[in-house]
This record gives C-alpha cells, sequence and structure tokens, in this order.
C-alpha cells in the first residue's frame, strides 16, 4: 500500500498541474458516474494530503475524497507544461520504478519497469510539448488529448494540458467539507501535514502512544493513532530508534516518543523530497552521498530477514504482527 510520502507527492503533483483548472471529470468505467457528474466542469481549487487520504477540493465545496488502498493508482500524462510523475500508487499494479528514468510523451498510459515493494516513487516528468513541426520537442507525437481508457478507470480528471486516470483504489467518493471533516477527526496526526501546528502534533503522537499497553509496532499502523506510517516506515523508524516492536506504548516514554515522531517528520520529509523511501545512512550507500542507493541498500531492516543487520551483524527476524510482516533486529532492539 502506499505509504503518506506517495500521497502527499500525489497532493502536490495535483495542486502543481490541476489547480485553479476547470476540469473534466468522468467515469469510463462507469462506477463513479454519479460523483464524476457532481464534480465535471467544476474549478479544483486545491488539494490536502493526511495520511493516506487525497482530498481534492472543488468549487462548490465539494471534495473528491480518495484512498488508494492495496491496489490504487493514477497515472498522468499531458503537454510538455503538465510536469510530474507519469504514475503514483500501488506498485505491483502499475508497474512503478522507484528511480527516475524516460517516460514516453505520447499521452499513452505509461509502461515502466517493475519496482519492488515499498518503491513509490516518481518515475519521471513527461515532455511532450510541441514544436513547430506538429511534433514534441524531443520529436514525439504532440499531445492531441487523453488516451482511450485502458483497463477499468474509475474517474479521469482532464485539463486542456493532460489528464489523471485513477484505478483501482478502496475509497473514490465525492464529500462535502463536513464529511471530510469526519474522516480527518477520526484520523491521528500526520507528520507531513502543513496544516497542522508541528509542535501540537508530535504531543498528540505521544500521547495517543504512551496511552495504550498496545505494542509499538501495532500503534504504528494505526492510522487512529499517527496518519501515514505503513509497513516499512514501521519497521525502519523502530529500528532507527532502536525500540523493541514488542514494547508497549505506555512504556516508550515521553523522550523517546517524541524522538520517533521527529524521526517519522524526517525521514517521511525525504520521502517526499526523493519519491522513494531510502532510510539507511549515505554512509552506507555504495555510490556515496551523491546518488540515492538502489533497493538493495534503501532499508536497515525492512525485506532483510534472514540477513545480517547492518549495524550488529545479527540476522534480521520476520514476525506476523497482527496480519502484517514485522521486520527487526532481534540485538539493536532489544
Amino acid at each position: 500500500m502506499p505509504e503518506g510520502h506517495s500521497v502527499h507527492r500525489l497532493a502536490r503533483q495535483f495542486a502543481d498541474v490541476f489547480a485553479g483548472e476547470q476540469l473534466a471529470v468522468s467515469s469510463p468505467q462507469g462506477r463513479f458516474a454519479d460523483g464524476a457528474a457532481l464534480l465535471d466542469g467544476r474549478v479544483l481549487q486545491s488539494v490536502r494530503a493526511h495520511g493516506k487520504q487525497l482530498f481534492l477540493r472543488f468549487e462548490g465545496e465539494l471534495y473528491l475524497h480518495v484512498h488508494l488502498g492495496l491496489y490504487g493508482a493514477w497515472d498522468f500524462g499531458g503537454d510538455k507544461t503538465f510536469a510530474g510523475a507519469s504514475s503514483i500508487g500501488a506498485p505491483r499494479r502499475v508497474g512503478e520504478r522507484e528511480l527516475p528514468g524516460a517516460v514516453p510523451a505520447t499521452g499513452a498510459v505509461p509502461t515502466t519497469g517493475g519496482a519492488r515493494d515499498g518503491g513509490t516513487g516518481d518515475v519521471g516528468a513527461r515532455d511532450g510539448g510541441t514544436g513547430d513541426d506538429g511534433t514534441g520537442d524531443d520529436g514525439a507525437a504532440a499531445y492531441a488529448g487523453p488516451p482511450a481508457p485502458v483497463r477499468a478507470v474509475r474517474v479521469r480528471l482532464a485539463s486542456d494540458h493532460g489528464w489523471a486516470d485513477l484505478r483501482g483504489a478502496s475509497v473514490c467518493a465525492v464529500a462535502t467539507e463536513p464529511e471530510v471533516d469526519a474522516v480527518l477527526a477520526r484520523l491521528g496526526p500526520d507528520p507531513l501535514d502543513a496544516h497542522e501546528d508541528a509542535r501540537a502534533a508530535g504531543e498528540e503522537f505521544a500521547r495517543r502512544i504512551l496511552r495504550r499497553r498496545t505494542p509499538v509496532a501495532r500503534l504504528l499502523m494505526d492510522q487512529a493513532v499517527v496518519a501515514g506510517i505503513g509497513n516499512v516506515y514501521r519497521a525502519e523508524l523502530l529500528f532507527r530508534s532502536r525500540l523493541d516492536p514488542a514494547l508497549p506504548g505506555a512504556e516508550v516514554g515521553t523522550e523517546r516518543a517524541f524522538a520517533l515522531w521527529d524521526d517519522a517528520v524526517a525521514a517521511m520529509r525525504n520521502g517526499v523530497r526523493d519519491g522513494r523511501i531510502v532510510t539507511t545512512d549515505p554512509e552506507l550507500w555504495p555510490r556515496g552521498s551523491h546518488a540515492l542507493p538502489d533497493p538493495e541498500h534503501a532499508h536497515y531492516v525492512y525485506k532483510r530477514h534472514g540477513r545480517p543487520c547492518r549495524v550488529c551483524g545479527e540476522d534480521v527476524r520476520l514476525a506476523d504482527e497482527a496480519g502484517r510482516k514485522l521486520y527487526w533486529c532481534p540485538s539493536c532492539q532489544a
């Protein structure tokens, strides 16, 4: 499932390419036809992400509320003014790559290499501007509007310069402002939400952690405790904080709870910047700090069960924690 940094990247992309634009909204698949009719022809005014929830605010105080879930993804395309990722979402679903790469600008849904689990990043900006000869600057055909829908497109947003297609989302609904507020009220603080006071959000996170006897590993995955952290960040943040995943939240202590929050903010901001989850120290990167590492060197413990810990050499372990895979080092996190 895409983690919070990917959803914030989506919010930034929608704001960059669609904010202030009147959009054609449709549902090629048909499952969102009524909702699309309510939004069609309205101006997109603003975009907000909170945790794994995305809210696109249209004129008339109507929102498109999207939660990608396990299989959801957005595809994008357009002319050279429509820069951004070609796809963001569930990597198994869209074949998304972690590393930037050239993407053809013909308006077709991109075909990209497969990503490893946990890779939910930018796969390169489109550049399909029209030259004097009617072709793109790079010789590609000029942008002629969105392509024919491929697979089950739940909702399509289109402007004069580009398009965005949504597939496979667990939530895709039109919401009013009170309904959006009700969703936000059920969620914990988001380390990336600029709408929140950072200090107050950290205090709320610590309060929600310290009042529970539930293992801290489970609390970090509870979106009512903290919004946006998924399985990759959970494993890596606990390792970086040297916290035993089984430690009850109430025993984490105030100082360590605040340190955990601060590390979540820093790590997830890096994820927004880089388009990838990279949590290892640059000293461990084979090519040095001037270039992000490949997935093999990006994490301390995630998906490294049975392999030596990068710090102490003990084998990384794997366990089932409330139906999700949990990775940790029994020595560093004792």
